[in-house]
């Protein structure tokens, strides 16, 4: 059996599932970066998604491979799921994504 599923929900499903991995926003007040990392003892560099002030957001491959495997889409699609769902957490925009 075939369903359906619109943009609006699909972003709805992966927007659940990227809430509940918990990530811990660090940020970094000298550079206007936040970092997503998965634990307090990670630092910038296990971060998997950076945001800088600029709009610049950089996205680790592993990230957008896994989403884009566990939801069976695109990668492309995958990394624009991922670019709304910032926007939405750290209510900023995302003007260019930078795989890492």
């Amino acid at each position: 059996m075939k369903y359906l599923i619109t943009q609006s929900q699909l972003d709805k499903i992966v927007f659940k599932y990227l809430d509940n991995q918990d990530f811990i926003i660090k940020k970094m007040n000298s550079d206007n970066i936040n970092y997503f990392v998965n634990s307090e003892g990670d630092g910038y560099m296990d971060a998997l998604i950076q945001h800088h002030r600029s709009g610049d957001c950089v996205i680790s491959y592993e990230l957008i491979n896994e989403i884009a495997t566990f939801f069976s889409i695109e990668f492309d699609d995958s990394k624009y799921v991922i670019a709304r769902w910032i926007e939405n957490t750290l209510d900023r925009r995302v003007k260019e994504i930078i795989i890492r």
